[in-house]
């Protein structure tokens, strides 16, 4: 069994860097042809950017498999030898939490030169350190506080019956649903600083946009998301009746009225559709699958790492399994999200208008550096929306070579 864990895992990091490989290999060739939905410079520089994250996304990846090889190497008991309490319950929450701390502590100098390297090099990043230390201290109070009570609650599960996988299952998925509604709550209370929407007209737009598609919401809001970042983002928060809809500012400073509405319409088009609650059911099917799985396996695998068959153990190993487990299931779910956002961009379209979503979506593409063109392997492993060439030309905008300037000054300009 343990056998069978080494080789579901490999597999699973073999194909992340094959797929990251082709993925460079493919934009390296594609930043040097003729540039589309961007200059030559902006498009050279995506092209770099995104090399450059990918890049990143390598050395992390071995870096997980490390960690991954040294949980399974005698990690695991090492962390049940170092918290030893005679309360069973308190035990299990302080080896899991440790196994999360210690992991994202690892990980933390790679997300720290994602911000402060990469981010700063392409014009990212407006953060500064002292604001990192305080989102990192806050996440990290957040993930004890919210991550015990979750830990004790599976605990108290898997103790009291022996379909414990099935009822786990039921308790996290509530869990997810739970943090949907509270999202919007959690990100203004900790985060981001939520302002109403200052411009009337513009308000009164959207409400009216929003009265179409039967949405209701306590409100529009502006996010004051440019202190860390300059990429430019919108969304929809909550379920029921907490829903809000929550601007960036980066986004009112860089799209006209009319196209913040047609992406409006677009993300209605989800509202109306009923894609989050679709969402929500297929992870709802991932988390079944894996419970189902942890669930049912066989006392042979904990004799192989020397360790007993312990709630706390189940527990750190279905988190180091998960992001396996779900980098296989991502395709199905893919294909489901792809397929939505074309239809969430018809009625983006039918209410906003197919003109000013198209030129949205370029905007989105140049500002936030998104480079337009990726490895098909790369779209079916990673991508949740089509590419915006297909959006575009789904919409009936006829995607056009960008010939304004010529490829000699763009890697004068772009390296």
């Amino acid at each position: 069994m343990l056998m069978t864990v080494m080789v579901i895992y490999s597999l699973y990091v073999v194909l992340k860097l094959y797929t990251s490989v082709m993925q460079i290999g493919y934009i390296n060739n594609a930043k040097r042809q003729n540039a589309v939905l961007m200059r030559s410079a902006d498009f050279l520089k995506a092209g770099n950017y995104s090399i450059a994250k990918e890049k990143l996304s390598i050395v992390g990846t071995f870096v997980e498999y490390l960690l991954f090889i040294i949980w399974l190497g005698g990690g695991i008991s090492w962390l049940q030898n170092v918290y030893m309490f005679d309360n069973p319950a308190l035990q299990t929450v302080f080896v899991v939490l440790g196994f999360v701390i210690i992991n994202a502590a690892v990980t933390m100098p790679l997300e720290w030169y994602s911000k402060f390297v990469l981010d700063e090099e392409f014009g990212f990043n407006r953060s500064t350190y002292a604001l990192f230390i305080k989102d990192t201290v806050i996440t990290t109070l957040l993930t004890i506080v919210i991550g015990s009570i979750i830990i004790w609650g599976i605990y108290l599960i898997m103790i009291s019956t022996q379909l414990w996988w099935l009822w786990g299952f039921l308790f996290i998925f509530g869990v997810v649903i739970l943090i949907n509604m509270l999202f919007p709550t959690i990100r203004a209370l900790f985060f981001d600083k939520l302002t109403p929407l200052k411009d009337e007209e513009l308000g009164k737009k959207i409400e009216e946009l929003m009265e179409k598609t039967g949405f209701h919401s306590q409100g529009v809001f502006v996010s004051d998301a440019s202190k860390r970042d300059a990429r430019l983002n919108a969304y929809f928060g909550g379920l029921g009746k907490s829903k809000r809809v929550v601007l960036f500012d980066t986004l009112l400073e860089k799209l006209s009225a009319q196209e913040l509405l047609a992406v409006l319409g677009h993300e209605l088009g989800h509202f109306a559709h009923g894609d989050i609650y679709k969402n929500i059911a297929m992870v709802g099917g991932m988390l079944f699958v894996m419970f189902a799985i942890f669930g049912n396996i066989p006392n042979s695998l904990y004799l192989m790492l020397g360790v007993m068959e312990q709630p706390s153990v189940v527990m750190v190993l279905f988190l180091l399994m998960m992001p396996a487990l779900s980098f296989f299931m991502m395709p199905v779910m893919g294909m489901v999200s792809r397929h939505n956002e074309y239809e969430a961009d018809k009625t983006g379209a039918e209410l906003g208008g197919q003109l000013y979503l198209s030129e949205a979506l370029k905007k989105l593409v140049t500002e936030n550096k998104s480079f337009p063109l990726s490895h098909p392997l790369y779209i079916f492993f990673y991508y949740t929306h089509p590419p915006v060439i297909e959006r575009l030309k789904a919409l009936g905008d006829n995607v056009a070579v960008d010939d304004r300037s010529s490829m000699e000054e763009a890697w004068q300009g772009g390296e």
